[in-house]
């Protein structure tokens, strides 16, 4: 067994720098022991081999599933997402919830919610006014949660939106405190992280009723949202229906998933704009032109600049070479997202905010992974993208937004959001 080097800390010192400082102790571990690192965390205390070369991270995600369990190394959010969620099963049960997830996010259904993502898009903006001040992560993610909850929820009923907006809120709000209480259940009964789980309680009682009522809608086959589509699988016998549990679980994925990581991503890619008006002015002529492709562009350099979810992870069913490491069955093997969009040898002067090499140059695979790679690549990835792009065509197309001050990133949960939440000014164009 050959393990990359690492902190000779307690698992305790490591695993609350990692949770609380993430950044810099990250940082820190780079500069001192390169492109790869182990780490010892809690609870185990668990062995963390974070890699970040384009060949490791293409040897991780080459892997057989059924030796790299996504799965299990995502299992610090099973309190929250469920036994059954897409992200935390494994080999035969993932494949099956895969499977039937798919249809929902395929380039025909992306189109079809494409229309009510613009109306919902419009009806944001049109409440902005020049001269603002704009707290563009707050109002990013009151943006992607009004499309989750009525293109993925089919909620449009505004007294149950009314309800669901704050409990769906709270429950995305997680500091690295409340992330131990996903860790240990004993902190369950206790304050802050009872209060988080009492809350999570009448989210899944609200998601089971609207369940309930939808199963007995008379139009179930015409509509168009994702939970209906779910609701029609095995309706023709050729496959088995979705519990409600595992309705309940997916429901709770996709929206943990796709709520704040679309909408910081948006913030960035806004701020970067702001700070970069060059950029801004073509996004601008890009805006009135219809031309997403530039859109897109700007948007993914904005994930890849400023890295929404920083690190991936498999855990070994069996003993596994990586490179040039020899890892243990039971290892956590990490590709670093962050380290790997900041490599000088895949992205030309990476510190820059340059959306164009996503339209002029070749982004080489393992290189850019926002969405994670090989089999367990995010569904959601299309839809994230075109509700970006919708985002920031009606925004541009009426305002230029500017910065006056530089932006950094802090953790919240397991994302990356701006610290100062990304305030930009509106300028009517």
């Amino acid at each position: 067994m050959t393990l990359p080097p690492g902190p000779r800390w307690p698992a305790a010192v490591q695993t609350v720098a990692f949770f609380a400082f993430r950044d810099r102790f990250m940082s820190h571990l780079e500069s001192r022991y390169g492109d790869a690192v182990t780490l010892r965390l809690l609870p185990g205390p668990r062995t963390i081999v974070g890699v970040s070369t384009p060949e490791e991270i293409k040897e991780v995600f080459a892997g057989r599933p059924e030796h790299f369990h996504a799965g299990e190394g995502n299992d610090i959010l099973r309190p929250v997402m469920g036994d059954h969620s897409v992200l935390l099963t494994d080999e035969a049960e993932h494949l099956r919830a895969r499977k039937l997830l798919m249809p929902a996010f395929n380039g025909a259904s992306l189109r079809g919610y494409r229309g009510l993502v613009e109306v919902i898009a419009k009806d944001e903006v049109d409440r902005w006014h020049d001269g603002q001040r704009l707290v563009t992560h707050t109002r990013m993610n009151a943006l992607t949660l009004e499309i989750i909850l009525q293109v993925v929820f089919g909620v449009t009923d505004e007294e149950r939106l009314a309800t669901l907006r704050p409990r769906v809120t709270r429950m995305v709000e997680v500091s690295p405190l409340l992330l131990l209480g996903w860790i240990y259940p004993s902190l369950y009964r206790i304050g802050p992280w009872k209060r988080y789980f009492d809350n999570q309680l009448a989210v899944d009682e609200l998601i089971y009723a609207e369940i309930r009522e939808r199963r007995g809608v008379s139009d179930l086959a015409d509509r168009t949202d994702v939970l209906s589509r779910l609701l029609h699988v095995g309706a023709a016998g050729d496959e088995e229906p979705l519990t409600d549990a595992e309705l309940r679980d997916q429901l709770v994925t996709l929206l943990l998933a796709g709520h704040e990581t679309t909408a910081s991503a948006l913030s960035w890619t806004l701020h970067e704009l702001g700070a970069n008006p060059d950029v801004q002015a073509e996004a601008s002529r890009a805006a009135d032109a219809g031309d997403d492709d530039f859109l897109e562009a700007c948007l993914k350099e904005g994930m890849r600049l400023h890295p929404i979810i920083d690190q991936v992870a498999r855990r070994l069913t069996s003993p596994q070479r990586i490179g040039r490491w020899s890892l243990p069955a039971g290892a956590v093997v990490s590709p670093s997202i962050a380290l790997a969009h900041a490599s000088e040898d895949s992205f030309g002067d990476p510190r820059r905010y340059r959306p164009r090499r996503f339209l002029d140059e070749t982004i080489a695979p393992n290189t850019w992974l926002p969405f994670g790679g090989g089999v367990r690549r995010c569904l959601g990835a299309g839809f994230s993208l075109m509700e970006g792009t919708v985002a920031l065509k009606e925004i541009l197309s009426r305002y230029r937004v500017s910065v006056d001050r530089e932006e950094v990133s802090m953790l919240r949960n397991i994302t990356h959001v701006p610290k100062h939440r990304a305030v930009v000014t509106l300028h009517g164009r």
